[in-house]
This record gives C-alpha cells, structure tokens and sequence, in this order.
C-alpha cells in the first residue's frame, strides 16, 4: 500500500546541482518521517538526511551540510532533496524512505532510488 518513487537523478558536473524528488502514496507525510539515503559501489548505505512529521525536523549528515536541504510539501505528500555543489563523491543512488513512527528511527517502506552521478 505504501509506495515511494524517486524522480530527479541525472548526471552532473561537479559544483552542479540536482533536485531529487520523493512522491509518496499510502501514507501522509503528516504522520510519518521521510528520509533520504545514498548507496555508492563498494559501499554501505548510508543516511543522507532525514525530515520528521513534528514540525519538519530535520537531521543531516556532516559531509552534506551546507550543501543539501530537505523540504517537504504536504499538499503535494512530496518530499524533495536539493543538493547543490556537488561532489564526485555524492555519486550514488539515492533512496527515500518511510518512518511510520514519525521520528527518523525506524524505516519500513523504500522507493526504487535515482542515480545520482557527478563527474566531469
């Protein structure tokens, strides 16, 4: 019932920007917690950053800092991620998430994921 599709990902140079786009459907992002997250080859996934459903509390790694910003729209139940400056190391898929719990803790559901490549 829950679904969550990434749009938005693409290549880019570095310094460039992208904005992803998570549309969900079966929830509200009234209740739940949206996170992004990024897997590179070779690499664990990892959290990107991830907005709560109180107040649109948001938590983001060091690496990205000052770079991205998470943003919701709830008419839309659309959460985006604008990633400015980036980095060849930000190539990656990226994924939203859903947290019922509406705390950034717990994911349950997960989109497909958009590639994200930087590179010149």
């Amino acid at each position: 019932q829950v679904r969550l599709v990434e749009s938005g990902g693409g290549l880019v140079q570095p310094g460039g920007s992208l904005r992803l786009s998570c549309e969900a459907s079966g929830f509200t992002l009234e209740y739940s917690a949206i996170g992004w997250f990024r897997q590179a080859p070779g690499k664990e996934r990892e959290g990107v950053v991830c907005i709560n459903s109180s107040d649109g509390i948001t938590y983001y790694i060091d690496s990205v800092k000052g770079r991205f910003t998470i943003a919701r729209d709830k008419a839309k139940n659309t959460v985006y991620l604008q990633m400015n400056s980036l980095k060849p190391e930000d190539t990656a898929v990226y994924l939203c998430a859903e947290d019922e719990t509406g705390w950034c803790r717990e994911y349950d559901s997960w989109g497909q994921g958009t590639q994200v490549t930087v590179s010149s």
